[in-house]
């Protein structure tokens, strides 16, 4: 099945090199990722994550993140969506990891770090979510206390991917309590660094690595700061802000996927004499998945294009894209279910797994409610 992304109703938005970047990366998948089964075990998931970093980064797929080439990181994860859900996550993680380095960390942290990261040979995290502290950022309850040239943290983090897996991780922690969202410091801290314990994998519906980790008087040095003092949270939100738009487009490239499974089955089941692609009201939810796919994909592609062409900040933007593009993908892939019937749940079935996966793209990187609430507020600003 081809799944390189349309590019005619986004060709506006795409730069001279896109087409060709599409058209390989979307080639690559195809042949690369669609055979692969999917991970019968959270193990499993786990070391096929490493793998898949690593064909990734061999393949030159992670270079649009250290480029800051926003819209052909969507274009990848469209693509890598389409074909495993998986791959999608690890490009995504990859981009977490990588970006909060490439805009706060010195000379010597991206000279340990990027290259590596970027051929797919060294796996990031981003520590962010805690136990009581998910969308409320300000209420952070770990803690980064100045020792010296060393910051010593304690604490929690929950819901991390790569947990356990990761070669470093961008963990945010308080360092003034009384400053709320302007005392809060990212740090990059090794998976090795003593009292850094992966405490559990936290197991989802669809493979992904996902867990649990503490910090027990965990001590890395100053340098290892990303940025100035009590500007973690800034920071943070700037990662996200660039990679809120890429969630919109994985959205789309499962989306895309499920409509042309949806379409396939269509055309060839056949009940009560002909072919289900024949019924008007199957005619309909195909129309209705098509509009919605290319209204969620000029969305993101908008979102990304103001990125790459300078603009200090996309909040409006990107908020409005992976709101609405992930949302549409949920009714999309629901309804290429319900026309697939009984083929449609069986786990072997790719829009199973589409389903399983796609749920998630509305709560992580920032609730559908939240983008709604951040779409208002720049409104009103």
């Amino acid at each position: 099945m081809k799944i390189t992304p349309d590019l005619a109703p986004i060709r506006a938005f795409l730069g001279d090199t896109h087409p060709d970047f599409a058209a390989r990366v979307g080639e690559w998948a195809a042949r690369e990722l669609m055979p692969r089964p999917e991970p019968a075990s959270d193990d499993d998931a786990r070391r096929e994550a490493r793998g898949l970093l690593a064909a990734m980064g061999s393949a030159g797929w992670l270079e649009p993140i250290r480029a800051g080439d926003w819209r052909a990181c969507c274009l990848a994860r469209e693509a890598l969506a389409a074909a495993s859900p998986l791959a999608d996550a690890v490009f995504a993680l990859q981009g977490l990891g990588l970006v909060p380095l490439l805009h706060g960390a010195d000379d010597a942290l991206k000279a340990r770090y990027v290259n590596e990261a970027v051929a797919g040979r060294a796996m990031g995290a981003f520590a962010m979510t805690e136990p009581d502290a998910g969308t409320d950022v300000a209420a952070l309850a770990t803690t980064a206390r100045r020792d010296g040239d060393h910051y010593v943290l304690d604490g929690r983090k929950v819901f991390i991917s790569n947990a356990g897996i990761a070669d470093w991780y961008n963990v945010f922690a308080t360092t003034d309590a009384s400053a709320g969202g302007k005392g809060i410091g990212c740090f990059v801290v090794p998976a090795d660094t003593p009292g850094l314990q992966f405490v559990r994998a936290l197991v989802l519906s669809s493979p992904h690595p996902l867990g649990e980790i503490a910090l027990t008087g965990c001590r890395v040095p100053v340098s290892h700061r990303l940025g100035a003092e009590g500007k973690g949270f800034a920071l943070g939100l700037k990662t996200l802000d660039r990679l809120r738009p890429t969630v919109g487009a994985a959205a789309c490239g499962m989306a895309a996927r499920a409509l042309a499974e949806a379409l396939a089955h269509a055309r060839t089941r056949r009940q009560f004499g002909k072919p289900l692609a024949e019924f008007q009201l199957v005619q309909e939810k195909l129309a209705r998945m098509a509009t919605e796919l290319t209204a969620a994909r000029l969305l993101v592609y908008r979102a990304a294009y103001e990125a790459d062409h300078g603009a200090a900040r996309i909040t409006l933007e990107a908020a409005m894209a992976k709101s609405y593009a992930t949302e549409a993908a949920q009714r999309i892939v629901d309804d290429a279910v319900q026309i697939l019937g009984g083929a449609g749940v069986l786990a072997s079935h790719p829009v199973d797994r589409l389903y399983r996966s796609v749920r998630a793209l509305r709560i992580y990187e920032g609730t559908t409610e939240i983008q709604h609430l951040v779409i208002a507020g720049q409104l009103l600003a």
